[in-house]
């Protein structure tokens, strides 16, 4: 039994020396190559992968900080509309009061006087809720810009290209209309 375990392992080995020999295998070839590979994946993994992933890791940056500044937008404009909310509340609750005061004082005097105390009234609340629309637009007109200006520049940054004067301002354009929208 050993003698034939002996005769087919001696018939595998001339096997593989036959098909070594017809493909041309030498060891020497083969750890030559073996070191050639070794050091082309040490070249590419230090000039190659590592660089690829230091710029996908700093455009990953580069958009959360862009995420960051839209919610930084979002809430600005949340406060902004809080405060336009309360200035209009406070413009007609001093509106009404004036306008109660006024009917108060225009019941006792005449006619005439009564006619003078309401327009005045009602010139206070016409200017009262202009000055707080004028606030408003104000406001949301700094704040369109700067997101307009955010966007432009957060999208620079990302695609890693200098905008021309067009590609910002369609880019604001865009910006506005998403924060109108």
């Amino acid at each position: 039994m050993s003698v034939m375990i002996l005769a087919a392992s001696e018939s595998l080995a001339d096997t593989v020396r036959q098909t070594a020999d017809t493909f041309g295998w030498t060891p020497q070839m083969f750890f030559s190559q073996v070191v050639s590979f070794v050091i082309m994946a040490l070249l590419l993994r230090r000039f190659a992968y590592k660089p690829i992933l230091a710029v996908l890791e700093e455009r990953r940056r580069a958009i959360e900080e862009g995420q960051l500044n839209a919610e930084k937008i979002k809430k600005e404009l949340a406060e902004a509309e809080k405060r336009y909310q309360e200035i209009v509340a406070k413009a007609n609750a001093d509106a009404q009061k004036m306008i109660d005061e006024a009917r108060e004082s225009a019941a006792h005097l005449s006619e005439r006087k009564q006619q003078e105390a309401i327009a005045a009234a009602e010139q206070i609340i016409a200017k009262a809720r202009e000055a707080a629309a004028i606030e408003h637009d104000r406001t949301m007109e700094s704040l369109k810009r700067e997101l307009g200006r955010l966007v432009v520049q957060t999208t620079a940054k990302v695609t890693e290209k200098v905008l021309t004067p067009e590609d910002q301002r369609r880019l604001q354009e865009e910006a506005a209309r998403q924060l109108a929208g």
